[in-house]
């Protein structure tokens, strides 16, 4: 964990056994979940630097991981095809969500709600019902595996990037695709919103970053 501005290093922790593939800031900011290739998702207390949790149950490697905003449960997706939901005070995995037919390369909760958004290597999006387990709806439009994908801040929108370098904003509430960005043939590897949810970011491979307004 780097300080800013000054970009001190100031928490390094230990345990995975192979490469880390994401990390996610607990709401109230005092530990930090990290998802590996060594198939696990580690908690860490950052006041102690210590590693606090390991939930194993992936059968390969984890690409990510994301709290629910009461703080309570993690969400991870993986190469087994799979996306899971902790319970982190039982120490459990309450739901393995079933689907997808290919790697699971991202998960994300909707802020202050039972939503779970998907990505895959199966060139789908899939929503899912945190609460049941269960996939509530699945959006099709990219040719190629989808790397990662996000909410806006208000919940409206949904924005997807794949292996080509295309972007797809997507109308939440209606399920349908609004607009296509092809800005390849790099693969798009991360997108983000900016807190007002006019400007998408989007992280293309080494050093490149691209902005569009939506």
């Amino acid at each position: 964990m780097v300080g800013i501005p000054k970009g001190n290093v100031i928490l390094t922790g230990c345990g995975h056994t192979d490469w880390l593939s994401g990390c996610c800031f607990h709401p109230s900011g005092t530990k930090l979940a990290t998802s590996s290739g060594d198939t696990t998702v580690k908690l860490w207390d950052l006041v102690k630097g210590d590693c606090i949790l390991t939930l194993g149950g992936h059968s390969h490697a984890v690409w990510s991981c994301t709290w629910h905003s009461c703080g309570d449960f993690v969400a991870s997706s993986s190469l087994d095809t799979t996306g899971k939901v902790w319970d982190v005070n039982s120490e459990r995995c309450r739901y393995t969500l079933r689907g997808h037919t290919d790697s699971v390369n991202s998960i994300e909760f909707f802020p202050f709600s039972n939503t779970l958004l998907t990505s895959s290597a199966d060139k789908s999006l899939s929503i899912w019902d945190a609460r049941m387990g269960c996939c509530a709806q699945s959006l099709y439009g990219h040719m190629h595996s989808i790397n990662d994908a996000t909410f806006t801040a208000r919940g409206h929108m949904i924005a997807s990037c794949d292996t080509c370098g295309v972007t797809k904003i997507w109308d939440f509430r209606k399920l349908l695709p609004m607009v296509s960005i092809d800005i390849g043939p790099s693969p798009g590897n991360e997108v983000a919103f900016d807190s007002s949810d006019t400007e998408l970011l989007k992280g293309k491979d080494l050093a490149s970053l691209c902005t569009h307004s939506t």
